[in-house]
């Protein structure tokens, strides 16, 4: 799977705390678990991948990186996948429903939610969070708004959003949400574009955000 640049703004935004225990869920090539462990100098990072080839991969990508005693990349389904509880965890899910398929099995596994219902997702966060651990999640936002209301029945409330543009005359095309045990009243919400109006040249907030891991920032 490509590295896309909304994946980069997950990474980049969502709290991780210091130290702990990172979880990220579907890690496809590793790129939030990496990120991770750029930000997080000290935390320790699990990241779960149920597809062979991408798996291979991300062990590949974190067996070159500086992170490599640090993130634990593992073959599993999620729904099936035990540890101790995590103080973050992070996941880019697949969100597709009623679309056509692909031939390539690797692609439908990324991208439709057959294999990880949202249901199963969160019940699955809920049970590896710890109480006052916080769970980010990026999603069209649409699908978003579908999550936080599964999410709500299991107990995670939606206390911090960032709503993605690609540039200010567009629509929001994603929407990050961090979630959390303990019930907000009204989540703090942030915007953020790409790139200015003209969508050519990157927005001065995104390079900033992005900067850390971008080389041509």
């Amino acid at each position: 799977m490509k590295v896309c640049t909304d994946s980069c703004v997950l990474g980049a935004y969502a709290e991780l705390g210091t130290g702990g225990r990172l979880l990220d869920i579907g890690t496809g090539t590793g790129l939030l678990a990496l990120m991770a462990a750029q930000r997080n100098p000290t935390a320790r990072i699990d990241a779960v991948e149920i597809d062979p080839a991408a798996f291979g991969q991300a062990v590949e990508n974190v067996n070159a990186s500086a992170f490599s005693d640090r993130v634990r990349v593992v073959q599993s389904r999620i729904q099936t996948f035990s540890s101790e509880p995590y103080d973050r965890i992070l996941c880019n899910p697949p969100f597709y429903t009623n679309h056509l398929r692909s031939p390539d099995q690797a692609v439908n596994r990324a991208l439709h939610n057959d294999e990880l219902p949202f249901e199963e997702l969160l019940a699955s966060v809920v049970r590896l969070l710890k109480p006052e651990g916080q769970f980010w999640v990026l999603l069209p936002p649409s699908e978003m708004q579908r999550l936080v209301l599964i999410a709500e029945k299991a107990g995670l409330h939606p206390y911090q959003q960032l709503e993605v543009r690609h540039n200010d005359p567009k629509p929001v095309f994603r929407t990050i949400a961090g979630f959390v045990f303990d019930r907000f009243s009204t989540p703090k919400t942030e915007q953020l574009s790409i790139f200015n109006p003209d969508g050519k040249i990157y927005t001065e907030s995104f390079r900033q955000l992005l900067q850390p891991f971008y080389l041509n920032f």
